[in-house]
């Protein structure tokens, strides 16, 4: 079973010279719909309230196969993101949430573990995760996305903190240019992925937008260009990437304990069979409006995980 931690919200979209859209969002519960699309037994540790926006997000996780965990703390509103998107596809954001979640118990002992995102910085419910991943993380593969929102992490001495908590208990870390730029002002890309790898985990990716993605690993490095045939805009294109990146290494076996040693065993030739699915994955999102992420059978035709 995989386990997503972290936010569900609603993104309403503006966009230039066509008004605004709605759409089901927040990265880690995109990253989740995107694993239930490739028919992944999945569950979702979000918080939703009781109002049309939940109702929205509540029919979108089940259309997609994703169920939502049970016990957790429900907030008097869901939470909305604001994406302003620029003419280029790109988006900046502003927020109306809160994250306490309380107690996350899940169903079963998960074999992989994705978080990030808000849900990695917020307090109260940062602390929460952060302490949901230390006990799972012997037993599972563990995967991060820093995906840093500046708006409501003013701090950025807390948010390198969190990063590097996080960073040490993943097997995985998967990381913007943007969010390196804003997390490691004029450092070196290249340094900076280097630093985290030595943290412990077996790779850290760095998506580099229309550049493709790099992988940094025990056993060097390689780049994965980018191939999109069109692009309407890029949001959920990373938690696309991410979603790709996980339904790969359920394609190729490797989950839990025995899946995150051999991980860190796995030679460059794997890294590459599972980043170009990841890069597939982004691509086919940004060739549609808002985070839709592909089905099995667009990523994999019929030899899917």
């Amino acid at each position: 079973m995989i386990l997503v931690v972290g936010e569900a919200l609603v993104d309403v979209v503006r966009r230039p010279g066509s008004g605004t859209s709605v759409h089901p969002g927040g990265s880690p519960a995109n990253v989740a719909v995107g694993l239930g699309r490739l028919g992944l037994p999945v569950d979702l540790a979000a918080t939703i309230g009781e109002d049309e926006h939940g109702t929205l997000l509540r029919r979108h996780l089940e259309t997609a196969g994703v169920r939502l965990l049970d016990g957790l703390d429900v907030p008097s509103r869901t939470a909305v993101a604001e994406a302003t998107l620029t003419h280029d596809g790109s988006a900046s954001y502003t927020f109306d949430l809160t994250w306490d979640p309380g107690t996350i118990t899940p169903s079963r002992p998960p074999e992989i573990i994705h978080t990030g995102s808000i849900a990695a910085y917020l307090s109260p419910g940062a602390d929460v995760v952060e302490d949901l991943v230390r006990r799972h993380a012997p037993t599972s593969i563990v995967t991060f996305d820093p995906n840093v929102r500046p708006a409501l992490v003013p701090d950025r001495e807390h948010a390198r903190e969190q990063v590097a908590a996080f960073t040490r208990l993943a097997d995985i870390v998967k990381v913007s240019d943007e969010d390196l730029a804003w997390l490691e002002p004029d450092a070196d890309v290249d340094l900076v992925a280097q630093r985290w790898l030595a943290e412990g985990p077996a790779a850290v990716i760095v998506t580099l937008g229309a550049r493709g993605a790099r992988t940094y690993t025990h056993h060097g490095s390689l780049a994965m260009p980018s191939s999109p045939e069109r692009v309407v805009d890029t949001v959920g294109a990373g938690d696309a990437f991410m979603s790709g990146l996980v339904g790969a290494l359920v394609h190729e076996g490797l989950m839990g304990i025995t899946g995150s040693a051999e991980l860190h065993a796995a030679d460059l030739v794997m890294w590459r069979r599972v980043t170009a699915v990841a890069s597939r994955s982004a691509a086919i999102v940004v060739a549609r409006a808002g985070s839709q992420p592909p089905w099995r059978e667009e990523l994999f035709g019929s030899d899917g995980p």
